[in-house]
């Protein structure tokens, strides 16, 4: 459903009319010294918490009476709804100046996007968290700037764990130890590992950092067949799932949602989750009493910890260029950085506003999440073909790890789609 927000406005009804939907200014706007730009964002809403018009409304209001010269029209749509509205604006003509998505390459590979440094200050391009700067470049040119991310956590419950004698895992070997005896205790999944059609990608990129691998090498070049990766593949095969440990049905095919709320009633003792699984514990009935902790690698040393981020792009329109870097560098102030964070359970995506809540007891649910940011990797947003190989990972990687599955082939045919999807 598409959920719009008010508009924001400080010019006179007939120059907004006059502007529309359009990143292109109009005669009114240039005889009156106005300027009008359009924003296109993405809802963190739910059904219990609202959504996100009024974090734009305030953002907007109080930019405006900074800068009573510049209008900031901002429409809020459903997450599956706004990259279809951005092509068909962009198909239209009538293309918005800013844009926050999930992605910026499709349009950064077509030259429609300005650079981080055409728009931002130094103080605030140089204040993003660096491993979301890097995930936002393309050829080394950073076209995505971060403006939400977050990461994924292995949260345990405490009183199954206490009833069994343990402490959280720290190495693959404590993992599966710690399985086998809540399993012992009667617990029906000790683990619940989603890799069915849902979100699969999320899940196996987890499992792949925590194993020394990954979706890319270090060059962010696909690897998606290496030796890390199959010798990952095939440990969850033979242990967690071989030996009746994950649940609380086969991993391809088990949700993501579904396997959270196995978590939420108590059935699973362990679940991989996003920092968003924080409210939904809280907001839960059943009061689950969780801790978190990054997901355990194969031997026990520190590994990249999975992140996902959402990006702003600004679309070239040189009449409005420094119009759109004056709100971005407003948007990205500490205040509203920290807003956002707070009110849906994600990171802050400039080092400075991470400080800040690192440093407020009131965040510190979060503190967990916030000790990865520096050390985050992303899904391979720079290449523009990921939304296939993401869809082949849903639709194969639960193969590769059920009784008698082939990692190395899985693995194969999906770096096949990668090499063909180019």
């Amino acid at each position: 459903m598409r959920h719009k927000a008010r508009t924001i406005v400080a010019a006179t009804a007939a120059l907004t009319l006059a502007a529309g939907l359009s990143g292109c200014g109009g005669d009114a706007d240039a005889e009156s010294g106005r300027v009008s730009l359009t924003v296109v964002a993405t809802n963190y809403g739910d059904n219990v918490h609202k959504n996100s018009e009024g974090y734009w409304d305030r953002v907007v209001l109080a930019f405006n009476v900074e800068h009573p010269d510049i209008d900031v029209n901002v429409e809020v749509y459903a997450p599956d709804k706004v990259d279809e509205k951005v092509a068909e604006l962009v198909e239209r003509g009538e293309t918005p100046d800013i844009v926050q998505a999930d992605g910026y390459s499709q349009y950064a590979a077509q030259g429609l996007l300005y650079s981080a440094d055409e728009l931002l200050s130094v103080p605030v391009q140089a204040s993003f968290v660096q491993s979301l700067a890097d995930a936002g470049e393309m050829d080394r040119v950073q076209y995505g700037l971060p403006f939400t991310a977050s990461t994924r956590l292995l949260y345990y419950n405490k009183d199954l764990f206490a009833a069994a004698g343990l402490q959280p895992p720290k190495s693959w070997d404590g993992l599966v130890t710690a399985a086998r005896k809540l399993k012992a205790q009667g617990v029906e999944s000790p683990i619940a590992v989603p890799l069915g059609p849902e979100e699969a990608e999320a899940e196996t990129l987890m499992w792949l950092l925590a194993g020394d691998g990954g979706y890319t090498d270090d060059s962010n070049s696909y690897d998606l067949a290496s030796p890390a990766n199959v010798r990952t593949l095939t440990w969850l095969r033979d242990k967690l799932v071989g030996e009746g440990l994950a649940g609380p049905v086969p991993p391809g095919q088990l949700n993501r949602d579904d396997a959270v709320q196995s978590f939420l009633r108590g059935d699973a003792a362990m679940v991989n989750g996003p920092l968003s699984l924080i409210r939904q514990i809280e907001d839960s009935s059943d009061s689950v009493p969780y801790g978190s902790i990054p997901l355990p690698s194969r031997d026990g040393r520190a590994t990249p910890a999975m992140g996902t981020a959402d990006w702003i792009v600004a679309f070239k329109n040189d009449d409005h260029r420094e119009a759109m870097g004056q709100f971005l560098d407003f948007l990205y102030s500490d205040k509203y950085v920290i807003e956002q964070a707070a009110e849906y359970e994600l990171l802050p995506v400039t080092t400075t506003a991470a400080d800040a809540m690192h440093a407020d007891k009131r965040h510190k649910a979060l503190w967990s999440g916030l000790d990865t940011l520096q050390n985050l990797r992303l899904y391979p947003v720079a290449e523009t073909n990921w939304s296939q190989v993401a869809a082949a990972i849903r639709k194969q990687i639960g193969g590769a790890v059920k009784a008698n599955g082939d990692p190395r082939k899985v693995l194969d045919s999906i770096a096949t789609v990668a090499k063909t999807a180019e």
